[in-house]
């Protein structure tokens, strides 16, 4: 046997589907008597602090733009965005047609905070 119940809104006055709310104001059963509850929203927050690159590039920058980098990082980090601002991008730090193997098997990416860590180190 099918059960209704089961479909609707739990502890509802005047029931709608369980994903619906009740329009105030309106008639139960009437024609736009239910809409769709409104998403809720993620809250931004968990972005990492820690910049990665391969030790080569690393050991060619200077040391106030490795610490404009990490800082900006860091910075994006503590503020709950997962992305520095695109000013801080770093040009150069893989080779034209890498691919991911490369990244994994050849390359030594490091932490630009501190290149004695290695890149998934804490």
């Amino acid at each position: 046997m099918y059960d209704l119940t089961s479909k609707l809104a739990k502890n509802s006055p005047l029931p709608c589907w369980v994903g619906y709310e009740r329009v105030p104001g309106t008639a139960k059963g009437a024609k736009g008597s239910c809409r769709k509850k409104s998403p809720t929203r993620k809250i931004k927050g968990g972005g990492t602090k820690k910049v990665c690159l391969p030790a080569a590039k690393i050991r060619s920058m200077s040391e106030s733009k490795r610490k404009s980098l990490a800082s900006a990082k860091s910075k994006a980090g503590k503020s709950g965005s997962y992305r520095r601002p695109s000013s801080t991008n770093v040009k150069g730090a893989r080779k034209k047609g890498a691919t991911l193997r490369d990244w994994f098997k050849k390359e030594d990416w490091r932490q630009v905070g501190n290149p004695k860590k290695k890149c998934g180190d804490k």
